[in-house]
């Protein structure tokens, strides 16, 4: 029974660990362990490895346990038999006095033994589990704790979220009603702000019906500040209630103070005239005194009423009615400088033209100082009294400077002489325009306008009295005989030099010589100052053909005219008036050398043209302008022949056809005349008289110094052009007029009209022109001309002569002929 008791505790214990055993094994635990846990059940069996064994283990057992470590310290001695081991080991097992004599017993015995080993064995888990349930408690009780501190902390949220929802909306409502007070006040002071500028008026109101109430009293300034203040801000709000009868009132209030100022201003300005001309009429009457006396009156006057006058131009800007005032300040201002000024100005006026009658110059002169003086002085004055310019006192001054314009128009239309036209020009616009007024433009407005108009008037007379120069002096001049007296007016001057020379070598002090006086006269008449284009000529040799006063009377005229037209009109005026000049002078020039071959020599003729072309040319080109104008004409040629072709009888029948071919629709088609433009260049036209002249001259020159030779080879040339193409052929030398005796006779008078009219020309070439570049230039072409005839000679005498009949003919070589040539020159 007992065994089956004991079999049957065995087989639940063992049931049991079998359980425990699935608990973490199989494909379903039924009590899974985490990896924590199976940590800790490792170190807890390795823990239970090292358990040290009993100490009253048999010895022998111990002794069979040889491949486990013994870890238990043996205290006691070893026994020295192994009854004493037993007895210590019942006595340790309480069993000292039990007997094991059956298995029953002994099988008793081991199950109790086993049962203590297991309980002595698993007492350090249990010591384990009982102190983690322990620490499982307190966690629970902290858990518990931790829970119930959680619970309070949440009810404390809620009670702060709350606490916090009705603090906030309290802040809220605080803030809000902050605003709406911040609010109300700024609407009060803003009401308060807007009706001040209403309140405002009764104020001004009553100050501006005050009579002791003044301009200059130090409260008149801000009450009339304060005034454009509400009116501005009136203004701009249209939409305010009573806005038209508020506004109405402070106009009328603006209206009373502006006619404070004005009378004041205007009573100041009054007054002051009033004084000024109640004076002794001696004091008036002598022009100096009376111009200082205005000046110094007005300028005393001036501080009583420029701070007034600054106020009212302050306000210009914002309102028109401030605008309308200082416009009739202006007006009083200027009508009572204008009611001095006018007679004053005037008899001074009077005094300069009775004064410079005789001398206009003088009379433009000092009338112009005086007004520009006047323009001056009064725009200093104006400033006195005035920060802002107005129109005005330029439209005064023009008033004031129109009646010297009136004073000398007159006398411009009666001056006929350019050297005082041309004069007044150049005081009006270089002295006064470029002079004074450009270094006080502002000051000389005025003064600019007029002095421009009466620039306009000269220089319209200056263009009428040179068209009528032209035609008078250079195209209707009629030559003096001693005009015409080429070359023996030349040599005599010539002569006359010379001689100066001679007395002037044999003087200790050298004196100036009549020529080199005239000379530097002719150079300070023209300024021109540039030499001549073709012929720079050295000043060691002067033509006396160069001096001013030895030049063809219209060329001198004309280049005289020119000079003083330069700077004194408008190009384009310029360029037509040159045109014309240059056109009649080449005219006359003409003339006069064709009436100079008359009455000398072909010679002279043409070297005078070429001599006075080349002062032209020189002469006109300082003159920095085109001399070129265009020309429009009308060209009726066209309807000239539409009108013949109309009138044609065969036209006749057509004229009154409804149809496209009718005649007098021709006519108006076809009939339409043409308008031509065509340049007139004057400098090309002296040119171009120069080139012909200097080519006549040449052609001249040859003839007259191998014509015959020419003659003679022309008939040369004929004869064999005449056998090249296919007529006869007859020999030259079989000609009557060929032969060798006929030619020796050509060639000697041609060598001998050189020998003898080479020096001649020459001299000629000298004493018209003075210049060793422009006598080669000129001569060249003869030369070449020369050379070249007997070169054709030599030719022709070498083909068609033998030598005997050279030798008879004798003609020189060339050589001898450039010797010849060169001795000469």
């Amino acid at each position: 029974r007992n065994r089956m008791a004991e079999v049957s505790a065995d087989g639940t214990e063992q049931w049991s660990r079998d359980k425990l055993s699935l608990w973490d094994r199989g494909p379903g635990p039924s009590a899974p362990l985490t990896d924590t846990q199976r940590e800790s059940v490792a170190e807890l069996r390795a823990a239970a490895d090292n358990t040290p064994l009993p100490a009253q283990l048999p010895i022998e057992d111990l002794c069979s346990l040889a491949s486990r470590t013994i870890t238990v310290p043996l205290t006691a001695a070893i026994p020295e038999s192994t009854e004493d081991i037993l007895l210590k080991g019942f006595t340790a097992l309480d069993m000292e006095n039990e007997k094991i004599e059956t298995a029953q017993q002994f099988y008793s015995w081991f199950s109790k033994i086993q049962t203590q080993m297991d309980q002595d064995e698993g007492l350090k888990y249990r010591e384990m589990r009982d102190y983690l349930y322990g620490f499982q408690e307190q966690c629970d009780a902290i858990l518990n704790d931790v829970n119930t501190a959680l619970l309070h902390l949440e009810s404390l949220q809620k009670q702060y979220l709350f606490v916090s929802t009705k603090t906030g909306t309290l802040h809220e409502a605080c803030e809000q009603l902050l605003r709406e007070q911040s609010e109300l006040v700024d609407l009060a002071e803003s009401i308060q702000q807007k009706l001040s500028y209403f309140n405002e008026l009764e104020n001004i109101n009553t100050k501006l019906n005050s009579p002791t109430l003044s301009v200059n009293s130090e409260g008149f300034i801000p009450t009339l500040a304060k005034l454009d203040d509400c009116i501005t801000y009136v203004s701009s709000h249209p939409g305010f209630r009573d806005y038209p009868i508020y506004l109405a009132k402070f106009k009328q209030c603006l209206s009373k103070a502006m006619h404070l100022m004005k009378t004041y201003t205007v009573n100041t300005l009054q007054n002051l005239s009033t004084q000024l001309t109640k004076r002794d009429p001696s004091v008036i009457s002598n022009t100096d005194n009376a111009f200082t006396l205005f000046y110094v009156k007005f300028r005393a006057a001036a501080p009583k009423v420029r701070s007034l006058i600054e106020q009212i131009e302050q306000r210009t800007d914002k309102s028109s009615e401030y605008q309308q005032l200082l416009s009739e300040i202006h007006q009083c201002y200027l009508d009572q400088r204008g009611l001095l000024l006018g007679p004053s100005i005037a008899s001074t006026i009077a005094d300069l033209t009775s004064q410079n009658n005789r001398d206009h110059c003088a009379l433009v002169r000092s009338g112009c100082a005086f007004l520009v003086h006047v323009c001056q002085d009064e725009h200093r004055l104006y400033n006195e009294f005035f920060t802002k310019p107005t129109p005005k006192l330029d439209e005064l001054l023009e008033k004031l400077c129109l009646s010297w314009y009136d004073v000398f128009r007159p006398l411009i239309i009666h001056i006929n002489h350019l050297e005082t036209l041309s004069e007044l020009c150049g005081i009006l616009k270089n002295e006064m325009l470029e002079d004074h007024v450009q270094n006080n433009v502002e000051q000389l407005g005025a003064f600019s306008a007029v002095v421009k108009q009466m620039l306009e008037d000269v220089q319209e007379r200056l263009v009428y009295r040179t068209h009528i120069y032209i035609q008078t002096d250079i195209v209707g001049y009629k030559p003096a005989p001693g005009d015409l007296a080429y070359p023996d007016k030349l040599e005599m001057m010539e002569q006359i030099a010379q001689s100066l020379k001679d007395e002037q070598k044999k003087l200790s002090a050298p004196d100036p010589s009549f020529a080199e006086v005239q000379l530097e006269g002719s150079k300070n008449v023209i300024k021109s100052g540039v030499s001549d284009v073709l012929n720079p000529r050295p000043q060691s040799t002067i033509s006396p053909a160069d001096l001013h006063g030895m030049w063809y009377p219209t060329v001198r005229r004309t280049l005289v005219c020119l000079s003083k037209l330069y700077r004194c009109i408008d190009r384009a005026v310029f360029q037509g008036l040159s045109q014309e000049a240059l056109s009649a002078c080449i005219h006359s020039l003409l003339g006069a050398a064709d009436s100079i071959i008359k009455n000398k020599t072909q010679s002279d003729g043409q070297l005078f043209l070429i001599k006075h072309l080349l002062i032209l040319r020189e002469q006109i080109a300082p003159f920095h302008t085109d001399f070129a104008i265009k020309e429009i004409s009308l060209d009726l040629k066209k309807t000239r022949e539409a009108a013949f072709k109309m009138l044609n009888p065969r036209s006749v029948p057509r004229l009154f056809r409804l149809s496209s071919n009718n005649s007098i629709l021709e006519f108006l088609l076809e009939g339409s005349p043409e308008i031509k433009e065509h340049y007139i260049d004057s400098k090309k036209e002296v040119d171009r008289n120069l080139k012909s002249a200097c080519e006549k001259f040449i052609q001249h020159q040859t003839k007259l110094f191998v014509g015959h030779l020419e003659e003679y080879m022309t008939k040369v040339s004929a004869l064999k052009t005449m056998g090249h193409q296919g007529g006869p052929k007859y020999s030259l030398a079989q000609q009557p007029w060929a032969q060798p005796a006929k030619i020796n006779d050509v060639v000697a008078s041609t060598y001998k009209t050189i020998k003898v009219q080479l020096p001649m020309t020459l001299r000629s070439l000298t004493l018209y022109l003075s210049n060793k570049d422009t006598e080669f230039i000129l001569f060249k072409p003869v030369r070449s001309n020369i050379q070249h005839t007997f070169q054709k000679l030599h030719g022709v005498l070498q083909e068609d002569f033998s030598g005997e009949d050279l030798q008879i003919i004798a003609c020189p070589s060339l050589d001898q002929i450039n010797l010849l040539l060169s001795a000469s020159n």
